[in-house]
Formats: C-alpha cells, structure tokens, sequence
C-alpha cells in the first residue's frame, strides 16, 4: 500500500480545483499539493460548457494565476456582453434586431475560454511543480474528516491502477464539480430557488451573426450604425438572444462556436430543446438570422441541464475542509458568474490554507464564510425574480445598468485590490455591502413588475432597431472608474465604496424615477426633486395608483429640478411608436 502525507488533497481536476492548486503553488511553491479525479481523461475530451469570463475571472486567471500569455495566444479577447432584441421587422437578418451593450472594450482583459484547452495549460504549468501530483481515474475514494477543535489531519483511501493508496491530509477541498462529494456525504446540499435549465451545442468553425445578412460586404463596413455600435468585430462579444424568461449565448472558440439556451422552465420546456436537433430547430425559428447558417454546420458535441442551479450551508470550515466551484454553488451563466465565484472562493481558500494558526483561521472564517455567501446571494435575485425582464430592452436594461454598477464598484475593485482577504477592510466591506440588499431585492421587483406592466399595455417590439450603450447611464461610467483605482489604502478603499453606495442609491432613485415617467406618461417624475426626495430606496414599490397620487403632490410642493449625481441618458428611444411620443428626461435628450 502506497502512503501519501500532504498538505492538500483536492477532489476533482476540473476548472476550479486546477486553478486552486496553481494559485496555492504560485504563493507556496514547496507545498504538496496532491489531486485526485475519477476521469480517465484529463481535461475530458468532451467539451465543457461556461467559457465567458468578466472582469474578476478574467483578472484571476490571467494575472493572479499569472496566465495572460496564454489567454492571448490560445482563446479570443472578449468584446464584453452584447443583448439583442427582435423588432416588428421580425429577425430575418442581424440589422433588424434592437441592441443593448457597452462599445468601449474593457481594460480589464477578458477572454472566451477553449475549457479544455485552457484547464489542460494549467495542468501543464502545475506538474511544473515537483510538490504537485495528479493520480486518475481513481475508484472507492473515502475521505475521513477529523473534526472538533484539534488541528489532526484527514485520512483519506482510494484504488488508482490496481493499487491502494492512502494518506493524511492538511487540507481536503472538494471541487469535484456536481459530483459534490463533500456536500453530499456531509449533507450541505440547500434547494436553490432558481428554477432554470439549458440546452447547449458546439458547431464547426466561427458563426459571425454580422453576416446573417442581405448586406453585401461593403454595407456591412459601411452601415450608418457603426456610429453607434462602433468597428471592433461583434462576434467577439457574448451574444445573448434575448425574450421573456430565456436568452441564449453565441460564444466564438477558435474553430468552433458554442451555442447555448437558458430558460426559465416556465417559460421553455427541457423536452422542447433537450436534442441538438430540436435545440437548432428552436433557435431557427425564434432568431430566423440563424437559419441562413446554423442548419448547415457540423454540430461537434450538445449537452443540457434540465435544473442546474446549486448551494450548499458552508463554503470553509475551521476543520480544515473547503469547497469550491459547482460542488459549492451556482446560479446562472447569464453574466457568467461561476468563474467570478472560483476566483473569489479559491482566494479565500487559498488565504486559509496558508493561515498556519487554528486561531488566525477561525478569525478568518468568520468574515470569509458570511462575503463568501453574501456574494453569491446577491446574485439571486436576478434570476429567481426578474428573469422575465428578458423579454423587454427597456426593462432588462435598466436592470442590467444596475447590476453591473453593482458588480464593478464591489466585486471587481475589492478583488484587483486583494481587499476581500484583507481583515481590517472586511467588516466595513460587509456592512455597506448589506446595505444593498434590501435596494438590491427592491429593483428586481419594480423591473420585473415594470415588465408585467409593459406586457399588458405596450407592444414591446420596437418598430425599427433601437441601440443602447450602457455606459450612457453615468451611474456606471462612474463605477467603471475604480478598474484604475488601483494599489489604494484601506481609507481610501473605504472612501470608494462610500462614493460608490451614494451612486447607487441615486441610480435606485433613477430607476424608480424613470418607471414613473414611463408608466405615467409624465416626463416630471424625473425631474422634481420634491419626488426624488420621497423615495425610499430600500422599499421600491411598483403601484402605479400610488405613484401617480405622490407624483401629483410633489409637483405642488415643488418646480425644484432634482440635481442627479451623474449624466442621465435620454430614454425615449424605448417609447417610440407604442407610447404618445413624449421626452422624457428631456434636459438631456
């Protein structure tokens, strides 16, 4: 029998343990890192699935994880994320749907990830280490944790090439993706509310959705809209298709394509999209563009979930165990979140691991433990209230607007700043973050109420393409700021997050503000302070009737224009042709 003493033991070769061991490796390069995966085949020869990556992922794997070089030479840059619309011109063709997205490319680098290529590059740069082993496919393994309050090590036991092999372990962290063998045989599993499910292909070589098309190639160059949505090439971008409770996302890979559908599953039903047949079928005919080039690729590998949403009740333990990637939680690939959460769990897991004393540990998990659910929770919301927001620009926008402020000003400046290990920044972080829940919960239900509104008394296809840049919203160009607020104190981290919830709480002022005007047909609700200061953001409430009777009353009270923290877009292009025509926010139309 073969015995192993290790420092950590990690179930599961997948993304988010590779990634794990390369961090810890490049912090403590003598540790003894030793993996185990029930795989023949490491990366799987399968293709996986969740390639976008946003500003934190992209930021871990390329410069915490110390792997740009590779990003850039094997996998496409991302554009960001783009959302597309049909309009009453129907989708025959790419130039009749509406479009919502950001024209300036981030400058925080993200990528489209090739999974497979780009978890077999780790690989490669961990066996670099002689403190690192992979041992798969592995058979019978059993992990006995020791609890309590002593620091004794785990013992562990499985069957790899007709051998025996056991040992202690430090550390065990289980990554091993929806296996879950920790969560399970601990019993942590917790039901999600996300209800939601997703059919997903691959087809040979790169779909440009530019040329779905009746422009020959010089109208395509030359479309007067470029001055709107600009030259950098659109099939970079993750492209969502987007309608009531589903979208689904085009991602380039280099020579292939990936092709996905998430629905709500009130809305789509699994069996409707669960072949690859049917799945191009559906597609064909809610986005017609498609069918100009989707039926006659080569489909290379389709996959689905019929449920894929997951939590468990604890991330890290003072015991010494952890888990991380979808054996711990996930939500929804919308805004590709799963690879944000790998990047911050396996930060806060690596911090852990290389705290020596139990005391300093258990310190640290009372703040890890509560940010490591606080930042999942906070995505919820988005998908198990307002998912039905998809089927309208106007809603889903503003929706977006505000989750992504959200998301730069306290996801992606603490982490570019190594704040969310850092014990004096993270009571106060914990506190202003808390303060967003309530507004946070607050806006799904006004949008997601707005678009039942919308649905009942508009039509929401717009006549002819409309085009919205996020950032024409300030509240977000201004959250967009703290990517270079970089190397800062811990005042003035503090001084930033406080900027950074005051703007917040005026882009909920807005947003309640706005759905007033809309709904009313009343361009004053955003302009009259009286109303603005009536607004309680940590308790928006869709009421027209209401809505109208405080309206009526600060408008007596008051002509007082309301002084908004930022540039307020014009938004009457959402109204045009299905409202009486009115401007709304006219000071700056």
């Amino acid at each position: 029998m073969q015995t192993e003493e290790l420092d950590v033991l990690i179930i599961g070769a997948g993304l988010a343990g590779l990634t794990l061991a390369r961090q810890l490796l490049l912090s403590r390069p003598e540790i003894r890192i030793l993996m185990v995966d029930r795989q023949a085949e490491i990366p799987s020869p399968k293709q996986k699935v969740g390639e976008a990556t946003v500003q934190v992922s992209g930021y871990y794997y390329s410069r915490v994880l110390e792997m740009e070089e590779h990003l850039l030479r094997e996998h496409f840059l991302k554009y960001n994320l783009r959302f597309y619309w049909k309009t009453q011109r129907g989708g025959d063709v790419w130039e009749d749907l509406s479009q919502s997205y950001i024209r300036k490319i981030s400058n925080i680098a993200t990528y489209q990830l090739d999974r497979n290529k780009f978890e077999g590059a780790v690989l490669e740069k961990n066996r670099e280490s002689p403190g690192f082993e992979l041992i798969h496919p592995v058979t019978g393994l059993k992990v006995d944790l020791a609890e309590g309050d002593g620091d004794g090590p785990h013992a562990f036991r499985f069957e790899a090439a007709g051998r025996v092999i056991s040992g202690r372990a430090t550390w065990v962290v289980d990554a091993s993706g929806r296996n879950r063998f920790l969560v399970r045989r601990r019993q942590l599993d917790r039901p999600s509310p996300i209800a939601h499910g997703s059919s997903f292909l691959w087809v040979e070589g790169l779909l440009d959705p530019e040329k779905c098309t009746h422009l020959d190639r010089k109208a395509i160059r030359l479309r007067p809209e470029r001055s709107a949505l600009g030259h950098f090439p659109t099939f970079l971008a993750t492209n969502h298709y987007c309608g009531e409770g589903y979208w689904f996302w085009e991602i380039p890979l280099h020579g292939k394509t990936s092709l996905g559908l998430v629905f709500d599953s009130a809305n789509v039903a699994f069996r409707d999209v669960s072949t690859p047949e049917k799945l191009v079928e559906w597609i064909c005919r809610e986005y017609p563009l498609f069918a100009r080039d989707l039926p006659q690729r080569k489909i290379l590998h389709h996959s689905g979930f019929n449920s894929f949403a997951l939590d468990n009740g604890q991330t890290i333990s003072p015991s010494r165990w952890a888990v991380v990637g979808e054996a711990c939680r996930f939500t929804d690939p919308l805004y590709s979140p799963g690879g944000d959460l790998i990047s911050t769990y396996n930060t806060l897991i690596t911090d852990c691991i290389l705290t020596p004393g139990r005391k300093e540990l258990e310190a640290k998990i009372r703040l890890y433990e509560p940010l490591a659910r606080a930042i999942y929770e906070a995505y919820v919301p988005s998908f198990a209230v307002s998912y039905c927001t998809l089927g309208d620009q106007e809603c889903f926008s503003l929706r977006y607007v505000w989750e992504l402020t959200v998301y730069f000003a306290f996801y992606v400046f603490p982490f570019i700043n190594d704040l969310h290990v850092d014990q004096a920044f993270l009571p106060g972080f914990l506190r202003r973050f808390s303060r967003l829940g309530p507004i946070n919960h607050g806006i799904h239900r006004l949008l997601a109420a707005f678009y039942r509104w919308k649905k009942e008394n508009v039509v929401l296809a717009a006549p002819a393409p409309v085009f919205f840049d996020f950032t024409e919203v300030g509240a977000l160009a201004a959250a967009e700021l703290t990517f270079y607020q970089v190397g800062v104190s811990l005042e003035e981290a503090r001084a930033v997050l406080d900027e950074q919830l005051e703007n917040l709480r005026d882009l909920a002022r807005w947003t309640m503000a706005h759905v007033t005007a809309s709904v009313l047909d009343d361009p004053r609700a955003v302009t009259n302070a009286a109303y603005m200061r009536d607004i309680d953001v940590n308790d928006l409430q869709f009421d027209p009737e209401k809505m109208a009777l405080r309206l009526a009353a600060a408008c007596r009270e008051t002509s007082e224009t309301y002084s908004w923290r930022f540039a307020v877009p014009c938004m009457a292009r959402f109204r045009a042709g299905r409202l009486a025509p009115v401007e709304m926010e006219a000071s700056s139309s």
